[in-house]
């Protein structure tokens, strides 16, 4: 049983199921352009949290269950629905909102639904190997599907070019899956996990 808090901002609650820390195993499975086969499994610990603002803070850790372990990725951001900014927004940068701000209702939520039935949903990731990817894509009850619309790499990273994730919560598990396109080959496959609510 899941048990969501009561003092959400209206915009987060469609990705309430979200909220805590999750830990859990899972399985990297990826073939680079020149044949190579990347595999093994992993630890995974991610947080999502929130602090008031009409958004979820984000960060994930991975580390491959080799001797010593390796770390993998870290990975932080930030989830929100997608919805035009109007003047009682603040940014960008530190400026400030421009019209009174006016707490958000269910009612303004729910106008934001999609035809499908979902809301658009936006997801900007910052990897601490110098990746940063803005997602978008369609929240649907338990389960996200977001699919990158930029990608950005530092020159000292190594060639990733676009990625899909999908999220679902199953049985009271968090179930996440990752294709990525990188180092030449096309998307596919990369990585899934499962993860359990520990926090």
């Amino acid at each position: 049983m899941i048990e969501l808090p009561t003092d959400l901002p209206a915009d987060l609650v469609p990705l309430s199921w979200l909220l805590g820390v999750w830990e859990g195993t899972g399985v990297i499975d990826y073939e680079t352009a020149d044949g190579q086969r990347l595999e093994g499994e992993f630890s995974h610990r991610v947080s999502f949290s929130h602090d008031g603002g009409d958004y979820l803070n984000y960060s994930g850790q991975a580390r491959l269950l080799t001797e010593p372990q390796t770390p993998l990725v870290a990975e932080t951001g930030f989830w929100r629905l997608g919805r035009p900014a109007t003047a009682a927004d603040a940014g960008p940068g530190l400026l400030p909102a421009t019209a009174e701000a006016r707490t958000r209702t269910v009612d303004d939520v729910e106008a934001l639904r999609t035809p499908e039935g979902g809301f658009g949903i936006e997801v900007a990731l910052v990897h601490a190997d110098g990746v940063s990817e803005l997602y978008i894509g369609q929240v649907r009850g338990p389960r996200i599907d977001i699919a990158t619309d930029a990608v950005m790499r530092s020159a000292s990273t190594k060639p990733y070019a676009a990625a899909t994730r999908m999220y679902g919560l199953v049985d009271n598990h968090l179930l996440w899956a990752w294709d990525i396109a990188a180092l030449g080959s096309p998307l596919a496959s990369h990585a899934s996990a499962r993860l359990a609510r520990v926090q």
